[in-house]
């Protein structure tokens, strides 16, 4: 998909869902990291991440356009748009649109597989495991004050 059809995509949403069109422009953006994308205030545009496209599909998507539409319809009619706004809420219920974006399958395997760390004293053979590197100049064993070796697996 790319962006001609995106805004296609989101101009029949937005007739469809929200009985008003989209007069704006609708752009997948592959900066964004962390969301599914993003209504801009001044310009009133819509920004998508594509890799919720590409790795979720299209029902996904359609559930991020929803809910960046809610945001853009309600502040072009000077209604509460931000998330805690009763006005959102009861729009989001209307028209289907999910509060949150589903996690993506890469940042779901990221935060499982997190490198540890192991360290061991020369001294009393002590063993210490830990998520961020440590100087080993700086620390000693807790139980004996002997020198800490980092352990290479």
């Amino acid at each position: 998909m790319d962006n001609q059809e995106l805004q296609k995509l989101v101009e029949n949403i937005s007739l469809e869902y929200f009985h008003k069109p989209f007069r704006h422009q609708a752009t997948f953006n592959s900066r964004l990291k962390t969301t599914g994308g993003r209504y801009l205030l001044n310009s009133h545009d819509i920004e998508m991440n594509i890799k919720y496209y590409q790795q979720l599909g299209i029902s996904e998507l359609i559930g991020i356009i929803k809910h960046e539409l809610c945001h853009y319809h309600l502040h072009l009619e000077g209604k509460g748009y931000k998330h805690q706004d009763k006005d959102f809420k009861v729009l989001m219920d209307k028209v289907g649109a999910p509060r949150y974006c589903s996690t993506l399958p890469e940042k779901a395997a990221g935060q499982r597989s997190q490198k540890v760390l192991t360290y061991f004293c020369s001294s009393c053979h002590q063993v210490y495991s830990r998520k961020r590197r440590m100087d080993t100049k700086k620390y000693v064993c807790g139980i004996c004050r002997g020198k800490l070796v980092f352990k290479e697996d």
